[in-house]
């Protein structure tokens, strides 16, 4: 299952980790969802609202970290928030391979 934890309301980052399992490898549509949404979140805040967020990559345990710095731009609150609200649809429609969390 992928799970996405989303730190603070409006949100401060995310985690998002593990795999969908929903096919295989290179198959797997929810994975490419998910990836596709985080890549162009991550576009988003970084490249275009210039938002100089952290971001950790640890393919061999399957985690992407996104952490935003204090006084970031509202643009790169906001992607956070559609990611969030993405996330918050996939889980609905696919809830045996997706699940959200929004942590405090």
């Amino acid at each position: 299952m992928i799970r996405a934890e989303f730190f603070g309301k409006p949100p401060k980052g995310f985690r998002i980790s593990g795999h969908s399992m929903s096919a295989p490898a290179g198959e797997d549509i929810v994975c490419a969802a998910v990836t596709s949404a985080v890549r162009y979140a991550e576009t988003m805040i970084n490249d275009v609202f210039c938002a100089g967020a952290e971001v950790t990559v640890d393919e061999e345990s399957a985690v992407i970290t996104l952490r935003l710095p204090d006084g970031s731009p509202e643009g790169a609150v906001l992607a956070l928030e559609a990611l969030r609200r993405y996330f918050s649809e996939l889980a609905l429609e696919a809830p045996e391979y997706v699940g959200v969390r929004v942590r405090k």
